[in-house]
């Protein structure tokens, strides 16, 4: 996949030829699960080099589809989808690969169809519309403070191949996007039930965290707004699993502009060269977000200068 090519142009004529800025999300998004969406019996998500993209970067972004989450798709949509790759493409990392997913839960399979959504790795204006929109928001959602963001681990460090590090040892990146916790186990009938195939036990969350982490630079987005927003029992789960690689965003309007500023900065630009491009209440979002993040998992300089993860 990603044979094609991002343009702005492009999608600003897409968007508008949609008429996305004035409608819903329940008219933008589908309706329903879509089969190629579903992970089960897929063997492998393929991030590959092509004649277009020979140094091609897997960057997959995990969203919560439930009810509290669900307007951050919208917004990427509308908004930030430009923003995300512009930034990426114009801080020198040419050929990003997107793909886009969505979590909810699976301790709640009664009530919604897919508790993950996985589209491809994909570099092209229409392609990368394609999969994001043919996301379903299902809504619903648990009531014990987690999701199943365990989920993209699995996927991720299973049925993933990718060229950025199978050819030249550099890893992809792996954001999940929410405001809860990650359930912390998936027992083998749910991994069989989801999935397909057959899975021979259990497995826990910091194994799979392991896992994909072998393959990408794994992050988490804590949607800091509402009920959980300085909630000290989900950020202490999450800086237990990931530390400095825990991304806190006050305002969802950020998200795409604090992906795209670390995966540039990780290549390594100045983050005030990146930020500088923002109006100041994004600048002022992402410096917040990543200051963090950039004590120990950013800032990190060698000889000449160059902040590097």
């Amino acid at each position: 996949m990603g044979h094609s090519n991002w343009s702005n142009d492009a999608y600003t004529d897409l968007s508008s030829s949609k008429s996305y800025a004035t409608k819903s999300a329940d008219d933008i998004f589908s309706k329903s699960v879509k089969k190629d969406m579903l992970p089960k019996d897929v063997d492998v998500r393929e991030s590959r080099d092509s004649d277009a993209h020979p140094e091609s970067l897997a960057v997959a972004i995990f969203l919560d589809d439930t009810g509290s989450m669900g307007r951050i798709p919208e917004d990427i949509v509308k908004n930030e989808l430009p923003t995300l790759m512009n930034t990426i493409i114009d801080n020198g990392v040419e050929h990003p690969q997107i793909l886009f997913g969505a979590i909810n839960d699976h301790h709640c399979m009664n009530y919604c169809d897919a508790p993950i959504q996985i589209g491809q790795f994909e570099s092209g204006t229409d392609e990368l519309d394609k999969w994001l929109t043919s996301v379903a928001i299902q809504g619903g959602g648990g009531a014990q403070s987690r999701e199943s963001y365990l989920l993209a681990w699995y996927f991720a460090g299973r049925h993933t191949s990718i060229d950025c590090f199978e050819k030249r040892n550099e890893k992809g990146f792996l954001f999940t996007i929410g405001d809860e916790m990650s359930w912390d186990s998936l027992s083998r009938d749910v991994i069989e039930q989801i999935f397909g195939g057959e899975a021979p036990e259990g497995v826990t969350d910091k194994q799979l965290l392991e896992e994909a982490q072998r393959l990408y630079n794994v992050y988490h987005i804590h949607v800091n707004e509402a009920s959980y927003r300085d909630d000290p029992t989900v950020l202490g789960y999450w800086k237990d699993m990931l530390g400095e690689r825990l991304i806190i965003v006050n305002d969802y309007t950020a998200i795409c502009a604090t992906i795209a500023t670390l995966i540039a900065v990780q290549h390594g630009v100045d983050i005030n060269d990146v930020t500088s491009k923002f109006d100041s209440k994004i600048a002022g979002l992402v410096t917040t977000a990543l200051a963090t993040v950039a004590t120990g998992a950013i800032v990190s300089k060698n000889d000449d200068g160059v902040i590097k993860l």
